[in-house]
């Protein structure tokens, strides 16, 4: 299996497959994604077919079962080339065309458009919500997802108490994920390599009855599998670089909600902050030269 594609094995035993089974095959060739998301009972009421048919569609094709066709569906549509070089030779196109910064910042603003077009207003809604009502809200994001980790939970630190950016470098990871429960929220952030050791957190934050909020450049990405929602920021080549513009426009569509949410204890927050002593931290500028 790992030197055929899913194309290649399902036409090799097409001709093999019974009627049901090659109706089964068809979907899951045309709509990859969906059969990735939904169980095989879910799937099996779209296409019209039993769930048994599905499963012995996967058995055909000598897999152990649906959970592996999932498998192979997700390591095949996720774990594509380093998205660098894309990066790199898409803003190539771009400067072969007048005004660069102006070609890039137009293609950021379709991506921010895209993004907002693949987000429900339901679920970010019931983000903020539990994010507003959170004893404890941590925030995790590990190598080029760091600084947007970092940025979150700065600017939600700002407008409420009890934010933890997770830094598996420096602490206990086990002690932190044990002081979870079902009062905490943690945001992941997890794009193009997926870490292992971020999903691994995940997945324990979940079983701690935590409530997982993940944002990601795929529905697919593994920490579906252990969030309550997951928002996709768009990017044409699954490259951070270029789902900079709309997740930081995400993030900051979250901190905005958490403000108008609960503004009195924003208010009373900022006052406090403002009354005390900090001028030995600040250089008043004098707008002389």
């Amino acid at each position: 299996m790992t030197e055929m594609t899913l194309k290649e094995l399902i036409n090799s035993h097409y001709p093999e497959l019974s009627k049901s089974q090659k109706i089964v095959a068809t979907h899951v060739l045309d709509h990859p994604r969906q059969v990735a998301l939904k169980s095989a009972h879910e799937l099996g009421a779209v296409i019209h077919v039993s769930e048994t048919t599905v499963i012995r569609f996967c058995y055909s094709l000598g897999l152990s079962g649906y959970g592996e066709l999932q498998k192979v569906i997700r390591e095949q549509l996720l774990n594509q080339e380093s998205s660098l070089t894309a990066y790199q030779q898409g803003k190539v196109e771009l400067e072969q065309q007048s005004h660069l910064f102006s070609q890039v910042m137009e293609q950021d603003r379709k991506m921010i458009s895209e993004t907002m077009a693949q987000i429900q207003e339901a679920d970010y809604e019931r983000a903020v919500e539990r994010l507003a009502k959170a004893e404890n809200i941590y925030i995790l994001g590990l190598r080029s997802s760091f600084t947007a980790a970092n940025w979150l939970a700065y600017t939600i630190g700002l407008v409420r108490p009890d934010v933890k950016l997770i830094r598996p470098e420096t602490e206990d990871v086990i002690q932190t994920i044990s002081e979870m429960d079902e009062r905490s929220v943690l945001v992941v952030i997890s794009f193009h390599r997926y870490l292992k050791e971020t999903v691994r957190i995940a997945e324990l934050a979940k079983k701690q009855n935590s409530f997982v909020i993940g944002i990601s450049d795929s529905q697919l990405a593994p920490i579906h599998a252990s969030s309550d929602i997951l928002f996709p920021i768009y990017s044409p080549n699954k490259s951070t670089l270029d789902a900079t513009a709309s997740l930081f426009s995400f993030m900051n569509a979250i901190v905005a909600g958490l403000v108008v949410t609960d503004r009195e204890a924003f208010e009373k927050r900022q006052e406090k902050y403002r009354s005390l002593d900090s001028d030995y931290l600040f250089v008043e500028g004098t707008g002389k030269r």
